[in-house]
């Protein structure tokens, strides 16, 4: 998979907090989104774009996923140099996602490499080791 490269939660923010075209698109499942929470960029004077990669429930890949992204940053005046940032869960869909937007030209796509919640511990239990709500990056019940 070739994409632009793995960044970390705080690295993210700092890009989102310091390039106005910088944009984060959630990719998780709308089950995720709701049940889990979102990140909230509000204090940047952002917004999150939410696009699933893998539709809830049955998870499959989402055949209009890099079309959605590519109309939804159109529509904001964006375009394929705009650098994007995928998130998803753990950073393993989201590597996915990078790759599609750059097949689609996207010469920024990146991926979160911890995900929203991070990898889970020996107990199975995440945001402990690392992601967006283990770094302390503003987030909101969705």
């Amino acid at each position: 998979m070739s994409y632009a490269g793995d960044k970390s939660c705080k690295e993210t923010w700092h890009a989102l907090e310091t390039d106005g075209n910088a944009v984060l698109v959630d990719v998780r499942t709308t089950r995720e989104w709701e049940i889990i929470g979102v990140p909230d960029l509000s204090p940047i004077g952002k917004e999150a774009l939410f696009v699933e990669w893998q539709m809830f429930p049955a998870m499959d890949i989402n055949p209009d996923f890099a079309g959605a992204v590519d109309t939804q940053l159109k529509a904001m005046g964006r375009d394929r140099d705009t650098p994007v940032y995928c998130l998803c869960r753990s950073g393993v869909r989201s590597k996915s996602a990078a790759a599609a937007l750059t097949a689609l030209g996207y010469s920024q796509a990146y991926n979160i490499d911890s995900g929203f919640e991070g990898i889970p511990d020996e107990n199975g239990e995440r945001a402990r080791i690392n992601g967006w709500q283990h770094d302390g990056l503003p987030w909101k019940k969705g």
